[in-house]
């Protein structure tokens, strides 16, 4: 009697996303994982900067919270936010710096990044680019069949921005990690063709 030998199917390889709300007293962050097409959310919070006195002080944390995440996680990706614009000068060169620890954090790991404007994560999230915050929180948990705390927007954003990089990347009709069938934005896009970019 021949014995039949164990054949090891090789491993579907698995990307990590990070996805960065960056703000100067809220952060917020999302990690979701893509094997064979299925998103999962991995982790998503906020990075709560209001406590500390000084920007310096909220920029060292941003970036030592930035840094402890990418070794827990080990992204292939970052996806951020790019700043609007604004007409405060002080508080747009403050977002700018946030900006810039969050992505040194990153290159230093070298890990890539790709900035996406709001209206382009809410766009491919929602289907509208001027989408409120809830509606793309409500979106994003449909999308990763999970239920988010709804009070955590910088967080939901977050992870709103790395769909949006999935989805722009890969351009692929995407199942949730609890069916088998095509996932809302599959169908989303099916059904509403002429509102694709």
């Amino acid at each position: 009697m021949a014995l039949q030998k164990n054949v090891l199917k090789p491993e579907v390889p698995e990307k990590i996303i990070l996805g960065i709300d960056p703000g100067t007293r809220i952060a917020g962050y999302g990690v979701i994982s893509i094997r064979a097409g299925v998103m999962r959310m991995l982790q998503y919070g906020v990075i709560n900067l209001i406590k500390y006195t000084t920007h310096q002080q909220k920029l060292q944390k941003l970036h030592e919270t930035m840094v402890r995440l990418i070794e827990e996680h080990k992204p292939d990706e970052m996806a951020i936010e790019d700043p609007f614009f604004g007409k405060n000068v002080q508080v747009m060169l403050k977002l700018g710096r946030a900006q810039g620890v969050v992505m040194a954090a990153a290159l230093s790991r070298g890990i890539p990044i790709v900035e996406y404007a709001p209206r382009r994560v809410k766009q491919s999230v929602t289907g509208n680019g001027n989408a409120a915050k809830e509606q793309v929180s409500h979106m994003v948990a449909h999308l990763l069949q999970v239920d988010l705390n709804p009070e955590f927007f910088d967080a939901t954003d977050a992870l709103a921005i790395a769909v949006c990089h999935h989805f722009h990347e890969n351009a692929l009709p995407v199942r949730s990690s609890k069916t088998t069938k095509k996932g809302a934005w599959g169908a989303f896009a099916s059904e509403n063709a002429d509102r694709i970019m």
